[in-house]
């Protein structure tokens, strides 16, 4: 019996001491709760607040120099700079086939020589006819005086034989007379053949000079320095108003065609857009702060220089988005941006300097009124608070509350579903 009663003593020891841990528990948990669990938390800060509209854009240079084909016929491209080289003024950029073109200029210039030696051969037959006209009106002149030589013997003579002598003399009148007419006749058909063949001659002439300059723009050199960028190809086979190839060696481009461009590196821009519901915050002259993709850590700054007042229509979908383009002009050049180049676009509309600043998200709206909960040491008290400024991850509250007072980043009461302390 006394071993059953020492042992049953034992159980009952040891289910007390269970049951006051596990009540030492559950009051550690009711009654410890708010301090005990981990409420994330934030420090309030006193710095300088900047609010800005964010966007994304893309690198420009303000000012492009083209590079297009020249007014030629078959124009093959068999040399092309590389896209994206940095090249000197007087650089070949563009080559094109002039096989066709040098056999072209071969036929104009036997043409050329052809007019010559027909013009030669003409001159010489006007200097046949002229000598031939020369000695017909000669002769004319000739038998005339002879004639009238006949005719002054009248005197001496019959009737009959004075007469046939007048008639001679009219004969031979009238013989020089078409020999002048000859000879006139002669020279405007001369003059004619002069006028005919200078015309063909000057257009041998032009057309041997424009295949002559056609040849010498075969070769596209860059008139300044700056970086290649080769243009679409909207004629490119299998191409699409969304995805057109940029031109490369063996295609072939027409008069006037764009084939690249050179962007002067030292007036560098930034094109954005500037969405609907932000566009009564932004204004031209503005600061910009600018992230390039492609250079990381460096940040660039600027200023709007242009800002549409007109919307265009984006159609990704529908209804359609609306915004507005924009340029910023770059204050300070960098080596390391380049046009083409995909940026982050900060515009800063409202700047505060030495200002408390809280994150947006440990303000809770507490009976109407904007609250902060501060640390006590076990718990938080609520605090409200007067919003100066926003942005979208912070707030800049009045002086209420203290540099580098903790603040709970989620609601304390609903973690702990007590009330405030």
């Amino acid at each position: 019996m006394a071993e059953t009663a020492k042992t049953s003593g034992q159980v009952a020891r040891w289910l007390f001491a269970l049951v006051a841990v596990v009540a030492m528990a559950y009051a550690a948990l009711h009654f410890l709760g708010p301090a005990s669990r981990a409420v994330p938390t934030a420090r309030v800060e006193r710095r300088d607040f900047v609010r800005t509209i964010r966007a994304r854009g893309e690198v420009k240079s303000q000012r492009n120099t083209p590079i297009t084909a020249p007014q030629a016929p078959s124009l093959q491209i068999v040399r092309l700079a590389r896209d994206g080289k940095l090249i000197k003024k007087g650089d070949v950029v563009v080559e094109f086939d002039s096989a066709a073109l040098e056999e072209r200029y071969a036929e104009k210039l036997t043409d050329v020589r052809r007019v010559d030696s027909e013009i030669i051969q003409a001159q010489a037959k006007h200097s046949i006819a002229d000598e031939a006209n020369a000695m017909l009106v000669m002769r004319s002149e000739y038998d005339l005086e002879r004639a009238k030589l006949e005719a002054s013997k009248q005197e001496i003579l019959s009737e009959i034989e004075g007469l046939k002598n007048r008639i001679s003399v009219k004969v031979s009148e009238g013989d020089l007379a078409k020999a002048q007419t000859t000879v006139e006749a002669t020279d405007l058909s001369q003059q004619a053949d002069v006028v005919q063949l200078g015309e063909k001659k000057n257009k041998a002439v032009r057309d041997l000079d424009r295949t002559k300059s056609y040849l010498g723009n075969m070769i596209l050199r860059a008139p300044v320095d700056g970086i290649m960028q080769v243009r679409p190809n909207p004629r490119a086979q299998g191409s699409s108003s969304r995805s057109r190839p940029p031109f490369q060696e063996g295609d072939t481009a027409w008069a006037g065609a764009e084939i690249a461009e050179i962007p002067d590196l030292s007036s560098m821009m930034v094109e954005f857009r500037v969405e609907e519901i932000d566009r009564g915050l932004a204004h031209t002259g503005q600061p910009v702060r600018i992230r390039a993709d492609a250079v990381a850590g460096a940040v660039f700054e600027g200023t709007i220089e242009w800002l549409s007042p007109i919307a265009t229509l984006i159609f990704r979908r529908f209804p359609p988005e609306k915004n507005f383009p924009a340029h910023v002009s770059i204050s300070k050049m960098d080596d390391r941006l380049r046009p083409g180049m995909s940026v982050s676009v900060e515009v800063i509309v409202e700047r505060r300097e030495d200002v408390l600043i809280i994150p947006a998200k440990a303000s809770f709206q507490v009976d109407g009124q904007p609250t902060v909960f501060v640390r006590t040491g076990t718990g938080f008290r609520a605090q409200p608070i007067e919003v100066l400024a926003r942005n979208a991850t912070e707030i800049v509250v009045s002086d209420v509350i203290d540099e580098d007072e903790v603040i709970a980043l989620e609601d304390p009461q609903l973690r702990s579903g007590e009330g405030d302390e």
